[in-house]
């Protein structure tokens, strides 16, 4: 087939609030220790939002830096799509509320709800659309409070997220640094091992729901440490291989940053050597949507990413919903 637009991801921007949360201040509200923290999850931090903060404001300001990083404003985007599952209301959409504040005059959008995987599927929605040359400026982000549905006297889940937004602008691109191939999943099977089961249609907000304590998040962590190291290594391996790839072709592995154990476990499982393995979950926690874009800003910082690297990142998330995406660096 001729003619085929590719699409590149052509900036990137990132922001997490500036309150930190460390292990120290946990020991303080629930039963737990730094070390039991480290030694379980990798997390030794995470930023928290104050008060009246929502996913809209740190999806704006990370947009706002990656516009700024390309030298356009808000005006010239076409399309922004969203993923989180701490939206700031149930409607309208955050991405509606963020194109105001970018002042998108002419874009469109929604909001995207795969949890961990969120910020994958955002980035594969919005590549198509520039790939089949509906739009040629998108912005995806991935933004979460997560704090927000955190039960912070429950041990297993409240050490574990953090509040963070990532976003990228989708462009087409002229040369080989642009995306290559994604692979998507999901298995509804297992969305009773992580899930928030109040606030729905099926458990609308009532005293009883709130004394329930059903508006927060609910998770079997072994469930899901199991599905989620299985998962990413074999989509990770799928799209390497279809696409005649191996592990010791890629540059930089960004997984999910959910568990250092799952990431570890994963990149064992795949033959990867350390240094192409990004890991930052000791400062950022688990951002749901964000964790990849944050990812990325970390590495880009560190020296790791250059142009034409060749990207792979993967995740898992409640639902269960699977993603990973393989692609060179344009930035």
């Amino acid at each position: 087939m001729a003619n085929l637009i590719r699409a590149k991801i052509s900036a990137l921007g990132t922001f997490v609030p500036p309150r930190l949360l460390t292990n120290a201040d946990l020991e303080k509200m629930v039963e737990t220790t730094d070390k039991w923290i480290v030694e379980r999850t990798g997390i030794r931090q995470r930023h928290i939002a104050d008060k009246g903060v929502a996913a809209s404001h740190l999806a704006v300001e990370a947009a706002r830096k990656a516009l700024d990083e390309r030298g356009i404003s808000g005006s010239e985007v076409e399309a922004i799509f969203l993923a989180s599952v701490t939206p700031d209301m149930m409607f309208p959409a955050t991405a509606c509320l963020v194109q105001d504040r970018l002042g998108a005059k002419g874009a469109w959008g929604f909001d995207i709800s795969a949890a961990c995987s969120g910020f994958v599927y955002a980035l594969q929605t919005g590549a198509k659309f520039v790939e089949t040359g509906a739009h040629k400026k998108v912005l995806v982000i991935g933004s979460d409070i997560m704090s927000s549905i955190i039960d912070y006297t429950d041990r297993a889940t409240c050490v574990i997220f953090g509040d963070g937004a990532g976003a990228v602008l989708i462009e087409p691109a002229n040369d080989d640094n642009c995306l290559i191939d994604f692979l998507h999943e999901v298995d509804g099977s297992g969305g009773c091992s992580l899930y928030m089961p109040g606030g729905g249609s099926l458990h609308p907000a009532t005293h009883e729901t709130v004394d329930r304590k059903m508006h927060f998040v609910h998770q079997d962590g072994q469930a899901v440490f199991k599905y989620a190291v299985r998962k990413m290594v074999e989509a990770s391996e799928t799209l390497l291989k279809r696409n005649g790839l191996s592990a010791k072709d890629v540059n930089l592995f960004v997984p999910h940053q959910a568990n250092k154990r799952i990431i570890v476990s994963s990149a064992e499982r795949m033959g990867l050597r350390d240094e192409q393995v990004m890991i930052n979950i000791d400062e950022y926690g688990n951002t749901t949507a964000g964790t990849i874009p944050l990812g990325l800003e970390s590495a880009r910082q560190q020296g790791r990413l250059k142009k034409g690297d060749l990207v792979l990142i993967a995740a898992v998330g409640a639902g269960f919903t699977v993603g990973a995406a393989l692609f060179r660096w344009a930035v």
